[in-house]
């Protein structure tokens, strides 16, 4: 199954998918964070979620949590640098979201981007799925 075509990723799996906040004074962009199919496949069951709390700075590249499965413990990396407005509470109590729905119900984070060009430092759904099909890790 190809990777959704409006999102952007990492090479350690992660997604971001950056719209506008309309509700700010200037428009500044929100990237929802999650991890990708193929990476919530090789973790296998998803027993806990260890996300930041809203008001928390990210970092590009720099871990932000813990994914927790069945299999083992993964550490979660940002593709973009912001501040955290909204945590996934609903992996508290579910963490499966993030195999049932990587891409919708099981998303992670929002963030306030502080530069949106980092976006452009990120792979495509192509690249992904290129990169994914040489044999990722």
């Amino acid at each position: 199954m190809p990777s959704p075509g409006d999102l952007k990723y990492t090479k350690e799996h992660e997604w971001v998918r950056v719209e506008s906040d309309r509700s700010a004074s200037s428009e500044q962009a929100i990237g929802t964070v999650g991890i990708t199919d193929y990476a919530q496949d090789q973790l296998g069951d998803i027993v806990f979620v260890d996300l930041p709390a809203a008001g928390a700075g990210v970092s590009h590249m720099q871990k932000f949590g813990e994914i927790e499965s069945v299999k083992a413990v993964s550490e979660l990396f940002s593709p973009v640098t912001g501040e955290v407005v909204e945590a996934n509470a609903a992996l508290a109590n579910s963490p499966e979201l993030v195999n049932d729905s990587p891409y919708g119900e099981g998303w992670m984070l929002r963030v306030r981007l502080s530069d949106s060009g980092e976006i452009d430092k990120l792979l495509s759904a192509e690249e992904y799925d290129d990169f994914i099909a040489q044999g990722a890790e």
